[in-house]
């Protein structure tokens, strides 16, 4: 009975190392428009209803929860540039269906720093 709940513990850890934690591309589909859109938490920064921080992204007006990428995959969500900190411009490609955005395409674009938007209005 040891050796099995040993042999048991060392297949689950295998298996969960082997989980490809990156579900969108790296690369844009030509075929599929491209879309610019803001990311940031939906409970945090556009008061979604949800349960803990989880990535959410405003296209046109109106949020989705993201399926295929989380808040987790891009950084310290908690830093100051993070997203429950910051609302964040990115590019991405994916479909909505039943009010979340499933991502096939993410790009974060870089931040932009508060001393640059002060510049660019006094010009």
């Amino acid at each position: 009975m040891k050796y099995f709940l040993l042999l048991l513990i060392m297949f689950l850890s295998i298996l969960s190392i082997a989980q490809n934690k990156q579900a969108y591309s790296t690369k844009v589909d030509t075929t599929k428009k491209l879309l610019l859109a803001e990311a940031a938490c939906g409970e945090c920064q556009f008061k979604m209803k949800g349960k803990g921080c989880n990535l959410a992204v405003r296209i046109n007006g109106k949020e989705y929860f993201t399926d295929g990428t989380s808040i987790d995959d891009h950084g310290d969500a908690h830093s100051d540039d993070g997203f429950c900190n910051s609302i964040r411009k990115v590019q991405l490609q994916g479909d909505t269906s039943i009010n979340r955005f499933k991502v096939t395409y993410f790009k974060l674009m870089p931040a932009v720093k508060e001393s640059e938007v002060k510049n660019k209005k006094k010009r």
